[in-house]
């Protein structure tokens, strides 16, 4: 049974940073090309960030320049940079692995909040 579990969410304030953790129990990690997903109350889940299996990275439009995808792969680890949080950043984030045969995996999520 694969596990994604993330880590990370808080309460943050307009303009601070946080580091979403996510840790995959896949054998082969390096494997997997992994998303970062968000979804607000009331709205579709959207993408946020993308890191492909040989390390290319693509953001959301809303994101970019502000946050930073990177992997982690014999630790089985990826992560999400977010600096300059603003209200609208506010949802809780999912981590999504996506393999070679076309299995996909998604953590839990995590909440994160930015207000002052």
């Amino acid at each position: 049974q694969v596990q994604l579990v993330e880590s990370g969410g808080g309460l943050v304030q307009p303009g601070g940073s946080l580091r979403l953790s996510c840790a995959a129990s896949v054998t082969f990690f390096s494997f997997y090309i992994m998303d970062w997903y968000r979804q607000a109350p009331g709205k579709q889940r959207e993408l946020v960030a993308t890191i492909l299996r040989n390390g290319t990275t693509d953001y959301a439009d809303s994101v970019k320049g502000r946050f930073t995808i990177s992997r982690v792969n014999p630790n089985k680890r990826g992560f999400l940079q977010m600096n300059n949080l603003k209200p609208e950043d506010t949802a809780a984030y999912y981590c999504k692995l996506w393999g070679i045969d076309d299995e996909i995996y998604w953590g839990q999520g995590t909440q994160v909040t930015v207000s002052s």
